[in-house]
């Protein structure tokens, strides 16, 4: 055999024995990314190209461009009445945290408390809330006490029925093998009924802070001198539409934020929980 046949045949020997190239697949996590990234810059430069091919007037319906520019001319005052906003946010869904949870284990304590704290719960939600806020004004004064009151009453009913449900859907062959195990109704609920229901509850903990956002619009709408509520009442109030879809925008952005940060916190803190909501 010549040396370019040996060479040859080695060279198909060492190609039938290597492993077949693999084609390189982006990660699933950047395509999560990704893909609503492309989605939104689509939306938008559709959105901007209508405006400007239709000739709508800017009081209408403003282009992207000019919400943008308007929106960092007026940063400063945009962000101070983000904060206010994210203020009264904040309040209501932490008073919706301490008030839900004991609600929902007292409403599973009994067949009786249910039937009692249930009708109260409907009722606090069959009241339109816009309706409710003037009065709350008169009530409670002209201060920040009534938009916390409007966004705990917003957000906490979706709250207190998903804990409700998390705490009632544990196999009964757990609260068996507690029972079996002389464990105490006190222990029974932190042991087994608590860490069951930690996917429910931050199910009902998301629903309700993006819930909070809204409730603290509908207050600011009502009565505020501050906020992004108040700041979209007063820019349409003057026909400065850019301004009020600027400050729609910052409102979807705190949402999305805030989502996102409940999210982060079952993830680090539960993260046997976090692919089941």
């Amino acid at each position: 055999m010549s040396s370019r046949d040996a060479q040859a045949a080695s060279a198909v020997s060492s190609s039938a024995t290597a492993p077949p190239r693999r084609s390189v697949r982006p990660p699933a996590w950047a395509l999560d990314a990704v893909i609503p990234v492309l989605a939104l810059i689509g939306l938008v430069a559709v959105w901007e190209l209508s405006v400007w091919f239709f000739a709508i007037p800017g009081y209408l319906f403003p282009a992207p461009s000019v919400i943008w520019a308007e929106m960092v001319e007026n940063a400063g005052m945009i962000w101070g009445h983000t904060l206010a906003t994210t203020r009264t946010v904040a309040l209501g869904f932490i008073a919706s945290i301490v008030i839900s949870l004991p609600l929902a284990v007292a409403i599973t304590s009994s067949p009786l408390m249910a039937n009692t704290i249930y009708p109260f719960l409907v009722l606090t939600q069959s009241i339109p809330k816009v309706a409710l806020a003037p009065i709350l004004v008169v009530v409670m004064g002209a201060n920040e006490l009534p938009r916390v009151v409007i966004t705990f009453l917003v957000a906490f009913f979706p709250l207190v029925l998903a804990t409700a449900a998390g705490l009632q859907s544990v196999p009964a062959e757990l609260i068996e093998l507690g029972r079996a195990c002389r464990a105490s109704r006190w222990k029974e609920l932190i042991r087994i009924r608590l860490p069951y229901a930690v996917p429910f509850v931050f199910s009902g903990l998301k629903a309700a802070v993006t819930l909070s956002v809204v409730g603290a619009v509908v207050a600011e709408f009502v009565n505020a001198d501050r906020g992004l509520g108040y700041l979209i009442v007063t820019s349409t109030a003057f026909f400065e539409v850019a301004l009020a879809w600027a400050a729609l925008i910052v409102l979807s952005v705190l949402g999305i934020v805030l989502f996102q940060i409940v999210a982060v916190v079952e993830h680090v803190l539960f993260p046997w929980s976090a692919g089941k909501t």
